[in-house]
């Protein structure tokens, strides 16, 4: 596991076993990935947070299961804006965040209707297409503002699909080969006209 603290340590264990529970009766995580939930999600998501600053306001999109919103508002000490449709999984967030710590507001409506002020970073784990994030991400960002998504193995496909109709400067801050999974940060992001 990343090196966290031992207090970070004991928030994200409030946070598995709060999950565990609750998963009992919604669908946060599949049953099968509830055994390696450390591996594939908690450590997964962790990886954001060096390229995330302390006490930044971060919006995350699809927030679902807490991931990678959850984590980061945990190891950061992020101001967490969590937009998630489903109104069973954010009563699980609100109450999560809670438990956690975390300073978390949770918008309970569909990412196209939320209205959020914008932010220094826009998140989002395992929820669409890389076009389709930045759609949705350009009127939650600051000018200056970064988003950060956890892609997997057709990231340079995506990346050429969303080239087609998006100018930006793009970095991949951690690319996990074994797994095929990678960390773009993306910014300027402009529509092609």
């Amino acid at each position: 596991m990343s090196a966290v603290s031992r207090e970070t340590r004991e928030r994200l264990e409030v946070f598995a076993a709060l999950l565990e529970k609750w998963n009992a009766r919604i669908n946060l995580v599949s049953p099968r990935d509830m055994p390696h939930l450390w591996e594939r999600h908690i450590e997964d998501s962790l990886r954001l947070v060096p390229f995330i600053a302390q006490g930044a306001r971060v919006i995350d999109l699809g927030s679902g299961g807490g991931f990678p919103a959850l984590m980061i508002g945990i190891a950061c000490d992020a101001e967490m804006v969590m937009v998630e449709s489903d109104q069973r999984k954010c009563a699980f967030l609100r109450e999560a965040a809670r438990a956690c710590g975390v300073r978390a507001q949770v918008v309970p409506k569909r990412i196209e209707q939320a209205e959020v002020p914008p932010a220094a970073y826009v998140t989002a784990r395992a929820l669409a297409s890389l076009s389709q994030l930045l759609e949705w991400s350009t009127p939650f960002l600051l000018p200056e503002g970064k988003a950060l998504f956890l892609k997997g193995k057709n990231l340079p496909d995506e990346l050429t699909e969303a080239e087609r109709c998006w100018h930006m400067q793009h970095r991949i801050l951690d690319n996990r080969a074994a797994s095929g999974g990678a960390i773009i940060e993306i910014s300027d992001i402009k529509r092609v006209e």
